[in-house]
């Protein structure tokens, strides 16, 4: 059985023009995690690529349909006959919560996030908040005070509600966050809420093809907190 074909550039022309992230003022940083703060391709590789086996699908466009969306949807995407999506989800979360080998901040992030004053940042995430909790932990990143989960929307990336959500909770608007992320769908989901949009290619180049600022690494960016708690980024020398 053949996956649907996904392009990484998919949606993202809702903004064809460069980000002019560096001349603008945010409320508040929206950050996914798998891919954006952490790398842990390897374990998704492993564990994916053996559910695909398992299932008659290719491993390898297996992971071309996985980046930034829920277990459950992409599952249910598939249409496979005699499965039931959310307990495959359920017994794949498992299988990723008892495996962490290779699991690596994207250079800088921690430091980048250890910058940031707690109540001005987030992780809005379609992990699950068992699984997230275990991959922040394997890479040294620290749990934010705020994290919405794929368990705490009732539609996943691209819809925007996750990003909405985290907003509200932060006590900002949307249109005032910066979203950091990785994967077309969650591209979209930035850009749907209304945020703008910075593309982490560190871990993999599912979005490539974006428009938008790109960087490989936090190293490269750093933030200043204005007196008004406005938050501005600027490059690094």
């Amino acid at each position: 059985m053949s996956l649907p074909p996904v392009s990484p550039s998919q949606g993202i022309a809702l903004d064809a023009a460069p980000s002019s992230v560096f001349t603008k003022n945010f409320a508040a940083l929206l950050f996914d995690m798998d891919g954006t703060l952490l790398n842990s391709m390897a374990v998704v590789e492993r564990v994916w690529g053996a559910w695909a086996v398992r299932n008659g699908l290719d491993p390898v466009e297996m992971m071309k349909a996985v980046h930034g969306v829920r277990a459950v949807d992409t599952i249910r995407s598939l249409q496979l006959p005699d499965i039931d999506p959310e307990k495959e989800a359920y017994d794949l979360a498992l299988a990723e919560i008892a495996d962490v080998e290779g699991i690596i901040e994207i250079p800088g992030a921690v430091a980048f996030l250890n910058s940031l004053p707690p109540e001005k940042w987030a992780i809005v995430t379609s992990a699950p908040l068992d699984l997230a909790v275990r991959r922040l932990a394997a890479a040294g990143i620290p749990t934010p005070q705020l994290m919405i989960t794929g368990e705490d929307v009732s539609a996943g990336k691209p819809d925007p509600q996750g990003y909405r959500m985290a907003a509200e909770r932060l006590g900002v608007r949307p249109e005032d966050c910066l979203v950091f992320e990785d994967a077309p769908a969650g591209i979209l989901a930035g850009l749907a809420a209304g945020a703008d949009v910075v593309v982490i290619t560190g871990a993999h180049e599912a979005a490539a093809d974006t428009p938008h600022m790109t960087l490989a690494r936090y190293h490269d960016i750093e933030v200043e907190l204005a007196s008004d708690g406005m938050l501005s980024l600027r490059r690094t020398l």
